[in-house]
């Protein structure tokens, strides 16, 4: 099997009480994905903060900024390339593995995409660098994914829904699940179903970013399996009282039936200390009503269940 990678997106929304972010959030993960790229470019400074900040083994990936596909269009114009040129310093400040750029819808149906990829590709040096292309909003042509294979480029996609469609030494899935708007949280035979993927293709090196609301929490699941071979349960308590922390966090009152399942029933909870369940399990069979608190919901849950 070859050396499989785990993390995230970003780490200013990883929770510590104090203290530097990224440093608590590398002792942790073994990869961040550098999104704040994709917006805006940054400093010279900040990207060396960054490096000196994680341990040697840690590992980046950079976005590509969006102007590059959206605004330019994959296009060497003077503006792309003063574009490219900064981006190649930050990989390699970084000594970023990937650098990922992402096709939007509108031109993935461009005809002369493949055209556009292999004139970027051919020009862009990024050292030990690989280049992951993601499409977004359709599926890339026949000959645009011959222009990956040809420059050894990698096709970017999330593992848990698709398999890549061009041979390469490296997967760079970005997991986001099934959910709308990146609003999801893999079980635990979803996650042992991606480690599978990941390991099964016999990659050099698979490294999974996760994107979703609980991209932290999945991706520590996910590391704490592999090790363990085991998933630890996520309350702390089981059932019923599990369902109630669980909805704890953020359900709103008072509120009916139907939001119930559609704002929290994509959630899991600790049905027993081996089993994760999500919560829609139990909301879809509650009567239709206004409910006021959690403990309202929760009574009427056992009250089905005698």
């Amino acid at each position: 099997m070859g050396q499989l990678i785990i993390g995230s997106v970003g780490w200013d929304y990883f929770s510590v009480a104090s203290g530097d972010r990224l440093k608590a959030y590398s002792s942790a993960y073994d990869f961040v994905e550098v999104n704040s790229t994709y917006y805006r470019l940054p400093s010279s400074v900040a990207v060396s903060s960054w490096r000196r900040r994680v341990p040697p083994g840690f590992e980046f990936s950079v976005r590509c900024h969006k102007d590059l596909a959206e605004l330019h269009r994959l296009e060497l114009t003077s503006k792309s390339v003063r574009l490219v040129d900064s981006i190649e310093k930050i990989c390699r400040q970084l000594t970023a593995s990937v650098l990922t750029i992402l096709i939007p819808k509108e031109l993935v149906g461009d005809q002369e995409l493949s055209s556009k990829l292999r004139a970027f590709l051919s020009t862009v040096n990024l050292g030990r660098t690989s280049i992951a292309v993601e499409f977004r909003g359709g599926e890339p042509t026949a000959d645009t994914l011959k222009a990956l294979q040809d420059h050894d480029a990698v096709h970017s996609v999330d593992i848990s829904r698709q398999y890549p469609n061009v041979g390469s030494s490296i997967l760079y899935s970005r997991l986001f699940g099934k959910g709308k708007q990146n609003i999801y949280e893999f079980d635990d035979s979803e996650l042992q179903d991606i480690a599978a993927k990941a390991s099964g293709l016999k990659f050099e090196k698979s490294i999974l970013a996760f994107h979703g609301v609980r991209m932290y929490r999945d991706a520590a699941r996910l590391k704490t399996f592999l090790n363990s071979g085991q998933f630890h349960s996520l309350t702390g308590q089981v059932g019923l009282e599990s369902l109630g922390e669980v909805l704890s966090e953020d359900a709103r009152f008072p509120t009916s039936k139907s939001r119930l399942v559609d704002e929290h029933g994509w959630k899991l909870f600790d049905m027993t200390a081996e089993e994760r369940v999500r919560a829609r399990v139990f909301l879809e069979k509650l009567p239709e009503k206004t409910y006021t608190t959690i403990d309202e919901v929760l009574s009427s849950i056992r009250e089905m269940s005698l």
